[in-house]
């Protein structure tokens, strides 16, 4: 028995990228799927490009928005769809055919699942795989490892408030997996490169450092249950984080029960905020 995959793309002048997205949905060996392609207010040629493909297979639809956001673009997508399982996916990045099929598997093997993703690789200003730490849930709370394309459970999306409209500068992806995932819950990554993630040379997030302060606050007041017993104000131990991770380094012998300590996370977190920052986090980047 086939479970539907509802794809949701967000695009927002994304024209020159999208054929080649919208292809990699075409090819996939799993053929139970839906794909809506959410046109956030594009200037571009977008529209023309979606309508093609609704035109020539009934499984692509088309919805237009005023521009709000990519979190916005998302949950209207969830909403117009109705598949068993969820794929968020941008409008200029790609999966690999055998993707969903390997996805659904998991689920369908172990269904006390609740996110199925991949490894990854990047491509366009740079090609190589791309180095994402393995899951924890301790290690979620101070940096995302789980990039936008994961699956997960429509059931389970709606015990959430969704995607946060709100975080339309970036780690809108990790503000939701916040939402989503507890501790204890499982996560599955795949260990094979599925997912390609393209860099570009110019970016929203090429500037990113200017937001640091402000999205890492955004997080933090989002989720108040997550961090309620640490600092009321996270951004405190910017002060430290020099002497805190020389003090690490000095202490390396003492095995890795130092590095997972709340200090030294606090204080790498804000130090090196998400290598997702300087790549690009933001859908629309």
């Amino acid at each position: 028995m086939n479970h539907k995959v509802s794809i949701i793309i967000p695009c927002y002048n994304q024209a020159e990228y999208l054929p080649e997205t919208l292809d990699s949905v075409l090819t996939q060996t799993y053929a139970d799927w839906e794909c809506v392609i959410v046109d956030d207010g594009s200037t571009d040629q977008s529209c023309e490009v979606a309508q093609r493909y609704v035109a020539n297979d009934p499984r692509f639809q088309y919805l237009y928005q005023a521009n709000q956001g990519p979190s916005a673009a998302r949950n209207n997508g969830i909403k117009h769809t109705n598949g068993e399982f969820v794929l968020p996916l941008d409008a200029d990045d790609l999966i690999a055919d055998t993707y969903l099929e390997k996805a659904v598997a998991v689920f369908a093997s172990h269904p006390e699942m609740k996110l199925v993703y991949c490894k990854a690789k990047l491509f366009g200003a740079r090609n190589q795989t791309w180095d994402i730490p393995n899951y924890s849930y301790d290690r979620l709370l101070w940096e995302n490892m789980v990039f936008s394309s994961s699956v997960y459970r429509r059931t389970d999306y709606k015990k959430t408030m969704g995607y946060n409209a709100d975080m339309r500068e970036g780690l809108e992806d990790w503000d939701f997996w916040l939402s989503l995932l507890e501790q204890g819950d499982h996560v599955y990554r795949i260990d094979e490169e599925l997912f390609f993630y393209r860099i570009k040379d110019i970016s929203r997030n090429t500037n990113a450092e200017a937001r640091e302060r402000e999205l890492l606050q955004r997080i933090y007041t989002n989720h108040p249950d997550k961090y309620e017993s640490f600092s009321k104000d996270i951004i405190f131990y910017k002060r430290k984080e020099k002497n805190l991770l020389q003090q690490c380094k000095k202490m390396q012998d003492r095995g890795d029960a130092i590095l997972m300590s709340r200090e030294y996370r606090l204080g790498s977190l804000l130090l090196k905020p998400l290598r997702w920052l300087t790549g690009r986090s933001n859908p629309y980047a």
